[in-house]
């Protein structure tokens, strides 16, 4: 799996029980109270390998394995995250995921008989600091999207996408800099202090 080789996660008794204890403690999180953020905060220490400072998850979030995603300080993650980290899954700190969000490490062979055993690859993500990903995005195996970049609603990011970019589409592509004037208008020509 952590080789970037084809491999087959069936009948595979060790991984089973790693995804089986996933769903139970993501049940547990979704299942609980607007009130128990202390709880939450517990569950996700125990599910994920990396669970930063004043980070804020809204349920409901689902995962492949838990034990891969490693979730820096000051993220939020909206409604709806679906993450398959068979591996390793880096999300920076200051990250904001919008609703429906989707990452997921692991893909299929195009070639049917590659697939017919359930023939699988897996390439790790990482998103570095202060991304915001736009609703119903989804982070393809072994993207890297940097340093303060936005991802536009609806992507589907397949390549790497620089920093200090806004960058959308189906296949996502890179349409244009970041840039001072973001910092003076916050919404098409609506100036900030308005």
């Amino acid at each position: 799996m952590c080789a970037g080789m084809l491999y087959t996660d069936q009948g595979n008794r060790e991984l089973a029980a790693q995804r089986l204890a996933c769903r139970r403690l993501v049940r547990e999180f979704n299942l609980s109270l607007p009130e128990e953020e202390e709880k939450r905060q517990s569950l996700m220490r125990e599910l994920l390998a990396e669970y930063g400072q004043g980070i804020f998850i809204e349920p409901p979030i689902y995962f492949g394995y838990g034990r891969h995603t490693h979730i820096g300080d000051h993220t939020f993650i909206n409604f709806n995250l679906v993450v398959l980290d068979d591996i390793d899954v880096f999300i920076g700190r200051h990250v904001m995921l919008a609703p429906n969000v989707m990452i997921t490490t692991t893909g299929h062979p195009v070639h049917p008989d590659l697939r017919r055993n359930g023939g699988q690859f897996s390439f790790p993500v990482h998103i570095e600091d202060h991304v915001w990903i736009g609703a119903g995005a989804q982070i393809m195996p072994g993207v890297r999207i940097g340093r303060n970049s936005v991802i536009g609603a609806g992507s589907v990011v397949t390549k790497d996408i620089p920093a200090d970019v806004v960058a959308y589409g189906s296949p996502c592509r890179v349409r244009r800099a970041i840039t001072e004037r973001d910092r003076e208008y916050y919404y098409h020509n609506r100036r900030v202090g308005d």
